[in-house]
């Protein structure tokens, strides 16, 4: 009997170890793979509040540099459109006058480079690609006048303001500070 005891004992004891293994496989089995300790991971769920501030920061100084000047860019290229602009009307008008004889009148405006005047008979239009005149970049028309203090006619861009005057984007843009009817004046 003794051995049958001795037996029981010893089979019991295996039992109780392989409770214990199959406890701790089926904990195994439940976690993701590839993660630690749960306590180890608690740490590694996601930033702080800090971190997320300096990042923030670091972004607005970026931003409060960077800015200003791709602005500024972008301010510049606007008057560097209008100037081009301005050039092009002055060349359109060019071969208006060498079509027509003579510049629209200021009553005309820039549309006769679009639309045929009444009094021009010799027109050969229209010297405008799009059939349409252009705003300047700040979406304001074209000042057009003919005879001109300047020379034949001047065309005016009143810049980003839309009134006579001002000083860096906002100064005017005249045709002839740019070469526009100094070109034509000859004639």
């Amino acid at each position: 009997m003794k051995t049958r005891a001795m037996l029981i004992e010893s089979l019991g004891a295996k039992l109780a170890v392989a409770r214990l293994a199959l406890r701790r496989m089926s904990r195994r089995s439940l976690r993701p793979q590839g993660t630690r300790n749960s306590s180890a991971r608690r740490g590694e769920a996601g930033f702080t509040l800090v971190e997320i501030l300096v990042v923030i920061t670091i972004i607005g100084l970026i931003m409060g540099l960077v800015g200003p000047r791709v602005l500024n860019y972008l301010s510049e290229s606007k008057v560097k459109t209008a100037v081009i602009q301005i050039q092009s009307l002055s060349s359109a008008l060019d071969l208006y006058f060498l079509d027509v004889g003579r510049y629209p009148t200021t009553a005309q405006g820039l549309a006769a480079l679009v639309q045929k005047p009444a009094a021009a008979s010799a027109w050969n239009g229209p010297y405008l690609k799009n059939d349409a005149v252009p705003n300047d970049p700040w979406g304001h028309p074209y000042l057009y006048r003919s005879p001109s203090e300047h020379g034949p006619y001047e065309i005016v861009s009143y810049g980003s303001d839309g009134q006579e005057g001002g000083v860096g984007v906002a100064a005017d843009i005249k045709s002839w500070e740019i070469g526009g009817p100094k070109r034509a004046a000859g004639r």
